[in-house]
């Protein structure tokens, strides 16, 4: 018989607030990461407000302007992100 252990938070947080924290300690505005990334300030503006998800392609960016990040650790933020709004929403219908 298998065991279900796995815990997940009630709480999802989006990949964008950590991005913000981390360019917040590093004295970077979001018009400069955009600079840095080629991408446009909209689009980094709605990453950090939840309203974007970080593609493959914008972890790779943000791993050549913040190297000692790698893009696999902003993939999986953004994974369990989505992960945890699916199982907030699923037990929401549920109850």
């Amino acid at each position: 018989m298998v065991t279900k252990t796995d815990a997940y938070p009630d709480v999802a947080i989006p990949p964008g607030e950590y991005l913000s924290e981390e360019i917040e300690a590093r004295g970077i505005s979001q018009k400069e990461l955009a600079r840095r990334m080629k991408r446009p300030l909209n689009a980094i503006n709605e990453i950090i407000n939840g309203k974007k998800a970080i593609t493959p392609e914008t972890a790779l960016q943000l791993e050549e302007v913040m190297p000692e990040i790698p893009a696999k650790f902003w993939l999986n933020l953004e994974t369990d992100y989505q992960l945890t709004k699916a199982l907030i929403n699923k037990s929401s219908k549920a109850a």
